[in-house]
């Protein structure tokens, strides 16, 4: 056990340095410290401001390798090496109006992990017990009607339900504030509305293909037999045909994670909630690549450690796979 996941951290840590790699190379390579110093002093500027923006943000060094430098300095006094030991330690510096990145980032992922924790969680169970239902009323009026209603919700844009819900839940029903945030105890009236939508936006894809694993589930071997031993329907869904399917639903639902993070920068922008999504979009209005570079790279550690969690799952759902 202890060899699988040391292996399965192995390759998240290179699949990070890899992403690390190509973030650098695009902020840098491509879009050099001179173009980047250019773009937020103004085109005609002087050289010797350029350096001196380079020098307060610590892009006056080589990209990748210092040949004025000796021994071990050629490859750590460079802007990748720095730059790469700072993001490690979630240290990204400061924003172009001085605010310290990393700091931002710490008050800014609470509400964005209260929004994606809640619609993970109701948005896999949602899914997979309608998908129960379905399966088990297969080939009925109810499962035509229901698959029906998932390929619709399927088809429909996240900014669909979030016009509507504002306008419906927000304005002419008024339960729920139609934007903005308080900490604290009050934070979950402002979180509802976000969380049902974002629910509602995942419950068709992930529910229609649910219902399809279990439908194939249906027709094997094991569910005859248990029909055989006398137990009921619902015990068959419940406790053979739903445990069997647990591999592709804990595979899918690895995949629905960093999904929900990633579409919580619509959402937060919609509704005003200052989470990482609305501090993505902030850096990309204000083309303040610090804020961009800084949210890429969480964003990628987010999506490797969801993928590891998601292999070592599968060792508690199928223990055959801690020998592969």
């Amino acid at each position: 056990m202890m060899t699988y996941i040391v292996r399965r951290a192995g390759y998240t840590v290179a699949v990070l340095f890899g992403v690390n790699l190509l973030t650098f190379v695009l902020f840098f390579a491509v879009n050099t410290p001179d173009d980047q110093a250019r773009l937020q002093l103004g085109r005609r500027v002087t050289a010797e401001a350029i350096e001196r923006w380079k020098a307060e943000h610590g892009y006056d060094r080589p990209l990748f390798f210092n040949s004025a430098a000796t021994g071990a300095a050629r490859l750590t006094d460079t802007v990748f090496f720095n730059t790469s030991r700072r993001a490690m330690n979630f240290d990204f510096g400061r924003t172009n109006e001085g605010v310290n990145i990393g700091e931002e980032i710490r008050q800014r992922v609470v509400p964005s992990l209260l929004i994606g924790a809640q619609v993970f969680v109701l948005a896999i169970g949602a899914a997979v017990l309608l998908a129960l239902g379905l399966a088990l009323f297969r080939a009925t009026n109810l499962d035509a009607v229901g698959v029906a209603l998932l390929v619709a919700m399927m088809s429909i844009s996240t900014l669909f339900y979030i016009i509507v819900g504002q306008f419906v839940v927000g304005r002419v029903l008024q339960l729920a504030p139609v934007s903005g945030f308080a900490p604290g105890s009050r934070a979950e009236a402002f979180l509802v509305l976000p969380i049902i939508v974002l629910v509602l936006s995942y419950l068709g894809p992930e529910a229609r293909l649910f219902r399809t694993i279990f439908l194939e589930e249906l027709g094997k071997d094991y569910v005859r037999t248990a029909r055989a031993k006398g137990l009921s329907e619902w015990l068959v869904m419940g406790r053979h045909v739903l445990r069997n399917s647990l591999i592709p639903i804990v595979t899918s639902s690895g995949t629905l994670l960093p999904a929900v993070i990633t579409s919580t920068i619509v959402t937060e922008t919609f509704f005003a909630i200052p989470g990482l999504g609305n501090f993505t979009i902030e850096g990309i209005t204000q083309q303040d690549f610090g804020i961009v570079r800084a949210m890429v790279f969480v964003g990628s550690v987010l999506y490797v450690l969801s993928y590891l969690i998601v292999d070592l799952v599968y060792t508690m759902v199928d223990p055959r796979i801690r020998l592969h």
